[in-house]
């Protein structure tokens, strides 16, 4: 964007002020935003001083800023930013605004510069010689499918030839703008093909009042040759169907006596039936059973789940239960408490042997000769979370079982590490991702030696 500065102060009126209209119109402006915004009013202001005096003037700027309590600094930052404020005089009969974007570009717009170049003046930004007409080249004004255009003042006037815009430059010097219709220029209406419309010609597809028009006007056309074909063809015997004991409902929904079937409570229905007769005629829905309810179908569950009531899961006597989860706080007696059950081994519910663990759960068992060693919660216990595989829950089934710091898990042994792979059913994920090696870095220099060991930080 090229720079914007200010007209020379030759040019610059002595001072501003709006007329009764725009004073009011400027009023109603600074209403529609909240108290302490009204500085946000600056931009409807300024188009308002550019309608009446044709260009933004230092002194529109300086009386602006002066009306919504703003530093002209500001007012300045927002008059020089946005294009569409003229900062030099323009034409007072007209200024030109041709689109030189691409589909405008392709469509000839070069031509339609030609024309203001030769009648008003050769660059942009100034005046012809009686003042009364300027030209520039800008962005996209937003009508690409009847390019090329141009805009004056509010008005846009599209599908323009060199011919037709000469014609419209003069009626505007002549002071006879206003006789000029804006729009396509070239007799089309609105965007439609030049050649007329090759869709949408008929309102019947998309207007339900013409199909309604059309229906009653071909019924009244069967009403009204409905006696003729009487004489012309003798009456033929009535056959009465039988009628049916009663109305059917939906043919999508199964008969029931609920309400939402019965055709009668329809609105509007094609079948007027009583709800006893719907109702009689309707198949009952079957009893509900609590029992059969609260089971899953065996080829779906492949056993009989219970879908209420209290769900126990089984777990070891000695799984770590967050003490939210208890519904107590955890203070220093729970702390006691935790770290009594740490340095006793407590017993699986129902263990098998030393090796199988829990047959039900498949866990080894917390009598394990392998299970590591663990000791009382000392004062200080490591952030085992550093270790990469260790989430909170992770972290809390290990100060269960008694291990606090990187030291306990770096000297893990292989029977050790493979316990506590079973116990956690991580199924080898404690040698993949190698506990003992950044446990041991993290217990030598922390977070340091850690990343100077792995190239990383620890997550």
């Amino acid at each position: 964007m090229s720079v914007r500065r200010l007209a020379e102060a030759s040019l610059q009126p002595a001072s501003f002020a709006f007329n009764r209209a725009n004073a009011a119109a400027a009023k109603q402006w600074i209403k529609k935003y909240p108290k302490g915004r009204e500085q946000s009013a600056i931009i409807p202001l300024l188009m308002l001083a550019q309608e009446q005096e044709g260009w933004v003037t230092k002194a529109a700027i300086e009386t602006i800023s002066d009306m919504l309590g703003m530093p002209y600094i500001r007012g300045l930052e927002v008059a020089t930013f946005y294009t569409q404020y003229q900062l030099n005089p323009v034409g007072t009969r007209a200024h030109i605004q041709v689109c030189g974007t691409t589909p405008c570009m392709l469509r000839g717009s070069e031509a339609l510069m030609d024309v203001c170049r030769s009648k008003i003046h050769h660059d942009q930004f100034h005046t012809n010689d009686k003042g009364t007409l300027s030209w520039e080249e800008v962005e996209c004004l937003g009508a690409c499918v009847n390019a090329p255009m141009v805009m004056i003042f509010k008005d846009t006037f599209e599908d323009l030839t060199p011919e037709r815009l000469a014609e419209i430059i003069d009626l505007y010097d002549a002071g006879k703008g206003a006789s000029v219709k804006p729009g396509p220029q070239n007799g089309r209406i609105t965007s439609e093909p030049i050649t007329g419309l090759t869709t949408l010609n008929s309102e019947k597809a998309i207007l339900k009042t013409t199909r309604d028009r059309e229906a009653k006007a071909a019924a009244k056309a069967a009403r009204e040759a409905a006696p003729a074909a009487i004489v012309a063809t003798p009456a033929a015997p009535v056959v009465q169907a039988p009628a049916a004991p009663v109305a059917p409902s939906k043919a999508s929904k199964p008969k029931t006596d609920a309400p939402e079937t019965s055709p009668a409570l329809e609105t509007p229905s094609p079948a007027k039936v009583a709800p006893e007769t719907e109702k009689a005629a309707s198949v009952r829905a079957p009893r509900h059973s609590a029992a059969n309810a609260n089971k899953a179908a065996p080829e779906v569950e492949k056993v009989l789940k219970q879908r209420s009531g209290p769900i126990i899961k089984a777990e070891p006597a000695a799984a770590f239960k967050a003490p939210e989860a208890k519904g107590t706080q955890l203070g220093a007696a729970s702390k006691t408490a935790a770290a009594k059950t740490t340095n006793a081994k407590p017993t699986s519910a129902k263990p098998t042997n030393a090796k199988t663990g829990n047959a039900k759960t498949g866990k080894p068992s917390l009598e394990d000769k392998n299970r590591p060693a663990g000791i009382a919660r000392p004062a200080l216990v490591d952030e085992l979370k550093l270790i990469s595989g260790v989430g909170p829950k992770i972290e809390g089934i290990l100060h269960s079982l008694g291990i606090f710091t990187y030291a306990q898990v770096a000297s893990w042994k292989r029977a050790e590490r493979e316990w506590v792979d079973g116990y956690l059913s991580f199924h080898g994920r404690i040698e993949r991702e190698d506990w003992v090696k950044q446990a041991k870095a993290l217990a030598k220099g922390g977070v340091a030696e850690y990343i100077r060991v792995f190239g990383k930080k620890p997550v």
